[in-house]
């Protein structure tokens, strides 16, 4: 995992037992995917609470946010319910993620888990930030999660700057693809839906 590359598109089953692609789950916004031992770990759990009221704000801010562990399903849905997350889980039981990233916490092998990261993603699944969770304060703070998905949103959303002229005058123009919810993404869909 290194900054500006793609993080791999991993097709994992959530809490319901459903597979879900990365991509799918992210679509054409900022996401926020986080790495974690579990839900036997108190860490995982308090930052997961942290969560709650971000997810609140990245919903409404076009953003994504995704959870893996090594739980099986079962598990998964319990940590979910237990920390009252609306987020998917994803269930990673075979430790496909811990393998291919070599992400082992070798200091655990009782559980075997992965070490915590957050990975901050642009459209794509293009790396913009990693944070290494191993102790609880190298996870990031909700401030840095936001100050992050500012950062990633005003570089992906080409109406970040709605005062500019420019932005105006394509508007003015019929340039929608270039507006939220119009974008190259939706265009298709809201031209099928017409």
């Amino acid at each position: 995992m290194t900054q500006g590359a793609a993080f791999p598109d991993y097709e994992l089953s959530d809490h319901t037992g459903k597979h879900r692609k990365l991509s799918e789950l992210q679509g054409q916004d900022p996401m926020v995917v986080v790495l974690g031992r579990g839900g036997y770990c108190p860490k995982d759990r308090r930052q997961a609470e942290g969560l709650l009221q971000l997810h609140r704000e990245m919903e409404v801010g076009y953003c994504r946010l995704v959870t893996i562990t090594t739980d099986n399903i079962s598990q998964t849905n319990e940590y979910r319910s237990g920390v009252g997350a609306h987020w998917p889980f994803l269930s990673d039981p075979r430790r496909i993620v811990q393998k291919n990233l070599d992400i082992a916490e070798y200091t655990d092998p009782a559980h075997n888990p992965m070490i915590p990261h957050v990975i901050v993603l642009e459209p794509d699944l293009i790396i913009y930030k990693i944070y290494d969770g191993y102790w609880f304060f190298g996870r990031p703070t909700m401030e840095e999660l936001r100050q992050d998905l500012r950062a990633v949103s005003r570089k992906c959303r080409p109406d970040w700057d709605i005062t500019a002229l420019e932005l105006k005058a394509a508007w003015q123009q019929g340039r929608k693809e270039l507006f939220h919810p119009y974008g190259k993404a939706n265009l298709q869909t809201l031209s099928e839906q017409n």
